[in-house]
């Protein structure tokens, strides 16, 4: 079948002294029912495009309130401009990450540029917290294989996401916060530096994440998914051994993942979500839900539309012969439980964002 379509803890002094005098000491998070709470699993709260002089302390306030960590992907010149709110970042306890120099589409240029506007990135953060970036997110998802080869040279891990909050498109508080509804154990969230919806969110997101057993974590630079702060626990430091080590969208071991697994193989459909487009390409996501009983295994196949073509995917082997696609499954998302929808498979594509017709069959 085929389809398209707060509790605000009182903030302690330390605390407080802490992000008065940018103390480079451990960051203690404040005990709310996010981190108190037994965690199943891990998911990556990251925002891009900053630091914003208007929205990151903000942004950074409520995540501490909230008792949740981040991993912000910094654009070089804004590093460069407001180095104290890169250093903010880092005394508050998140992560940060490189997001290119200009955010341009990086893979319209030459491997000498694309070394351009990472290495500048990489001075600028290094530059303002004394250490270097070691994951990298490319502007737009827009990604190839010259681009990762650059990134590999700087020994940069590549940063996709799982879930796209549409913030930069206008999406309102609850809309962003449904979206992160839609986070599993390991999976990413796409949001921005710049926007007081997604700043509103920010509690909300953490207590339906609680609510399911998940807390925000970090991400591993092994794989490119989400694991424990101390990137350990859920089983995501032994990624699985039928994946290359280096592979940034190699997901992590599900072993303790609560959704019950599928009783047998039933049916199952699939409908491509447009997340990103820019006109000369587009992100889709594909979203399977599973049939009768259950799948153990998936396979998607339609033919695209005329000028379009997949330039890069994760989480699905995939062959393609003229206009004809086929992804399957990579074994650790297989099993599709009877009602269950998941994000299965993402992609970046060139052409316009007109949604192929998919056909998911079991098997």
């Amino acid at each position: 079948m085929s389809g398209i379509r707060r509790r605000r803890p009182l903030i302690t002094v330390l605390a407080a002294v802490i992000a008065t005098l940018g103390a480079a000491m451990a960051f203690t998070l404040p005990q709310t029912a996010a981190n108190a709470a037994a965690c199943n699993g891990y998911v990556a709260l990251t925002y891009d495009d900053g630091p914003n002089p208007n929205t990151t302390q903000r942004l950074i306030g409520a995540l501490q309130a909230a008792g949740a960590r981040a991993t912000f992907f910094n654009i070089g010149q804004n590093a460069q401009n407001y180095p104290s709110l890169v250093r903010a970042q880092q005394n508050a306890g998140m992560w940060t990450g490189n997001h290119s120099w200009t955010h341009p589409h990086m893979t319209q240029m030459s491997s000498a540029q694309m070394a351009s506007e990472i290495s500048r990135t990489q001075q600028a953060v290094q530059q303002a917290i004394g250490t270097a970036p070691n994951l990298f997110r490319p502007p737009y998802g827009e990604t190839n294989a010259t681009l990762r080869s650059v990134e590999a040279q700087y020994g940069l891990t590549e940063v996709i996401w799982d879930v796209d909050s549409r913030d930069w498109a206008g999406a309102s508080t609850a809309q962003i916060v449904q979206a992160a509804r839609g986070l599993q154990n390991g999976g990413v969230i796409l949001m921005h530096d710049n926007y007081q919806t997604t700043i509103d969110a920010v509690p909300q997101i953490v207590a339906d994440l609680a609510s399911r057993g998940l807390c925000p974590g970090m991400i591993s630079p092994a794989t490119g998914r989400a694991v424990a702060p101390d990137g350990g626990g859920n089983n995501q430091t032994d990624p699985p051994t039928t994946d290359e080590p280096d592979d940034p969208t190699t997901p992590p071991d599900d072993d303790d993942d609560t959704t019950p697994p599928p009783t047998g193989d039933g049916d199952c459909t699939a409908v491509v979500d447009v997340v990103n487009d820019w006109g000369s390409g587009w992100q889709g996501n594909v979203m399977i839900t599973g049939g009768g009983n259950g799948v153990n295994g998936w396979t998607l196949t339609w033919t695209w539309p005329s000028g379009q073509s997949i330039n890069s995917s994760w989480n699905a082997d995939v062959s393609s012969s003229g206009s004809s696609v086929t992804a399957s499954d990579v074994g650790w998302n297989a099993g599709i439980a009877a009602g269950q929808t998941v994000n299965a498979w993402g992609f970046v594509a060139s052409g316009s964002s007109t949604s192929p017709q998919v056909t998911c069959t079991a098997t």
